[in-house]
């Protein structure tokens, strides 16, 4: 019979001196290289969290910093609502070193010991297991034949007192009956005496087998130790190693040890701190409030020559000889006469003759005559019609889409919602509102940084 097939039938407890028991310790090999598979695969699915979070800032970050930018907040608090977008850029940053440290530095560490501490074989399996299961078979060996001889000789002993017994049963019967004759009764008791001999004998070598094995088992014991500690002491640096490993990865995923962790929020920190609404209101009183510059209306001497005009045409052609042709002065302060009204008397006079000479020519009172065009560039367009009245320059339309909820205020404004479209029928002023048709034909007035182009 086999070793395995001793093992098999010697080996019915549960205890690591057990026949075949020591499979436990050295399928805790073979279980070592699975963990470091698991050890891998475990934080390589943490990688991709990481960087899957790291895009998510990415995406939520531009997506938000174009909301905030074509919004109307303003001033300080529009900079420290910007900084969560800027925080979250650096986080993101945090996140993508975290990943590639995780997939890579990790995961790279763990492979190369697992190579260094596993050597896989031609035939299968790992050179440590199968020295390990060698050395343990060659120390159980001359154990497990020993213990067969006690397992053989406790059956035989065992048997004999069996046939001792039914032997001693049968005499006693025999003697109580009075038909079976004084010759039967005799072999009885031969029987038994046999009986009695042949258990005695199987006991001494029951005794004996028991003595022989109780012998050997100190040394067995030594051997089957020492060949355990070695395979403890490899399972000692796998521990150990993992530990290690673990201690790595807390490190990285503890970003609060970071400096640029720290350093990305102290700074959104103090953005929010400084913002100011002191600083934005005083902006906003500045910018679109009474603390605008205004050109106040003053006096001016009438010149049959003032009503000539010149176009943008002209100005921008003539950019030397382009002149100021309105007296802005800070709220407040006196309107004095300059030398550059002087100027602008003069620019007039020039203008006026300009157009005198226009209207001898029909072919240059057509419907678009702008030498009434005395705006600033940022105004809208104009142009006389036929019927002698000012009007907007029609702008081919344009489909937009609006970016918020409106509602009108006034009665010439439009109400609108969020991703409605319509359509962009006139140049933004110079106070940011457009003219626009609605999908059901209403036209009206709207905030231009309300909406967004979506195509011609």
């Amino acid at each position: 019979m086999s070793y395995e097939g001793d093992l098999e039938q010697a080996g019915t407890g549960e205890s690591f001196w057990e026949p075949g028991n020591y499979k436990r310790t050295v399928k805790r090999i073979d279980d070592g290289y699975k963990l470091c598979n698991e050890l891998v695969s475990c934080f390589q699915e943490r990688a991709k969290i990481e960087k899957s979070y790291a895009l998510q800032l990415t995406d939520w970050s531009k997506k938000w910093r174009s909301i905030i930018e074509k919004g109307p907040q303003y001033g300080t608090l529009e900079k420290a609502w910007h900084a969560f977008m800027n925080a979250a850029d650096r986080l993101s940053d945090i996140h993508m070193e975290l990943k590639s440290r995780l997939a890579v530095e990790d995961s790279e560490k763990v492979r190369n010991w697992q190579k260094d501490a596993y050597h896989k074989q031609m035939i299968g399996g790992f050179k440590e297991t199968k020295e390990a299961e060698d050395s343990f078979r060659k120390a159980q060996k001359p154990w497990v034949k020993k213990l067969k001889d006690v397992e053989a000789a406790k059956k035989s002993y065992h048997q004999a007192r069996k046939e001792e017994r039914t032997a001693l049963t049968r005499e006693t019967h025999a003697k109580a009956d009075s038909s079976v004759s004084q010759e039967q009764v005799r072999k009885l008791q031969d029987r038994v005496e046999k009986c009695t001999q042949e258990a005695e004998k199987t006991k001494e070598r029951y005794d004996k087998a028991l003595e022989e094995i109780n012998r050997y088992n100190p040394r067995y014991m030594e051997d089957m130790d020492q060949i355990f500690e070695l395979t403890q002491e490899a399972e000692k640096k796998r521990l150990q190693f993992f530990k290690e490993v673990l201690m790595d990865v807390h490190h990285h995923l503890d970003l609060s040890s970071k400096d640029s962790f720290r350093s990305l929020y102290r700074d959104l920190n103090q953005t929010i701190v400084a913002a100011s609404d002191q600083e934005d209101l005083k902006w906003w009183r500045s910018t679109h409030g009474p603390g605008m510059n205004m050109n106040w209306p003053q006096f001016e001497e009438w010149s049959p020559e003032a009503t000539r005009s010149i176009s943008r045409k002209e100005r921008n052609s003539k950019a030397e000889d382009v002149v100021t042709l309105t007296n802005i002065v800070p709220a407040g302060e006196e309107v004095t006469q300059t030398a550059q009204e002087l100027n602008r008397s003069n620019v007039e006079d020039d203008a006026n003759r300009y157009c005198e000479s226009l209207s001898d020519q029909p072919e240059q009172t057509s419907a678009k005559d702008y030498c009434s065009d005395w705006s600033d560039e940022e105004s809208p367009k104009k142009y006389i019609g036929t019927n002698g009245v000012e009007e907007d320059v029609k702008v081919p339309g344009v489909r937009v889409k609006a970016l918020y909820d409106y509602m009108g205020q006034e009665a010439d404004e439009l109400s609108f919602k969020a991703g409605e479209k319509l359509m962009k029928i006139g140049e933004e002023d110079e106070q940011g509102w457009c003219k626009g048709q609605l999908e059901s034909g209403q036209v009206g007035l709207y905030p231009a940084n309300y909406v967004e182009l979506i195509g011609s």
